[in-house]
């Protein structure tokens, strides 16, 4: 399993919302490119980019950001979300270099548009899934659905998709531990492998996802917590080496 520091990107600094409310935004740095330097300098094997503009406003609003840090690192693997709502944006992103397209809104509006993508660019599509009560939630977590979480992943099993990256919304920014029975639950129902988001708060949440990797979880995605210094990510990643 590694642990994969979260930039969550709005006009240009490098930001954290709780809950995924705009209005609730906390900046952590007014230079992305030097907190990418930082997780990568502790050992980061990945990073999770997510444009917040763009999940709101359906396209690539700090594509900039994102060029430059793929730019910077061209041997890390990069994941990006929010706005890619095209084939046209998608092949801008991989051209630039970026390893993993995360899709979310429209894997939930436009299941077809993920098969397509998978065609054009083989392991290189994350769907995104964010869920609140087991129930998903679209365009930056504001519009919710009655689409089961487990019923909805399930589609996506024929498509070739690389990972799904299972968001809690309601511990997202919260600091107040992951919902591991959730986590597990969606892992045990489908073949896809999982990476764990949301409510990371310090190493015992590590540790806690540490004893369910065997279900295909292979990956945890840590933002607040890394920032705010509960969870110190250089020790959270040797851990997981050493298991």
């Amino acid at each position: 399993m590694i642990v994969i520091p979260a930039i969550d990107l709005k006009d240009g600094e490098c930001v954290r919302l709780r809950q995924g409310l705009i209005e609730d935004t906390t900046v952590f740095s007014t230079n992305p490119i030097e907190m990418a330097t930082q997780w990568v300098e502790q050992g980061a094997r990945r990073l999770h980019l997510v444009d917040l503009n763009g999940a709101f406003e359906g396209r690539p609003v700090n594509a900039d950001s994102v060029t430059e840090i793929v730019s910077a690192f061209p041997n890390l693997p990069v994941q990006i979300g929010g706005g890619i709502r095209n084939i046209k944006i998608a092949n801008t992103y991989i051209e630039a270099g970026v390893s993993y397209l995360i899709i979310g809104t429209m894997a939930v509006t436009n299941p077809e548009f993920v098969s397509e993508l998978c065609r054009e660019f083989p392991n290189k599509v994350i769907v995104g899934l964010d869920a609140n009560n087991g129930f998903v939630a679209t365009k930056g977590w504001v519009q919710k659905t009655n689409l089961n979480v487990v019923d909805l992943s399930k589609k996506f099993e024929q498509d070739g998709i690389n990972s799904i990256v299972y968001t809690d919304i309601a511990r997202d920014g919260m600091m107040q531990g992951m919902n591991v029975e959730a986590i597990v639950n969606l892992a045990k129902q489908i073949s896809i492998p999982i990476i764990a988001s949301g409510g990371v708060t310090n190493i015992e949440d590590i540790i806690g996802l540490l004893t369910k990797v065997h279900f295909g979880i292979i990956g945890v995605i840590t933002g607040r917590a890394i920032y705010e210094g509960t969870l110190d990510f250089k020790q959270a990643q040797q851990l997981c080496d050493e298991n």
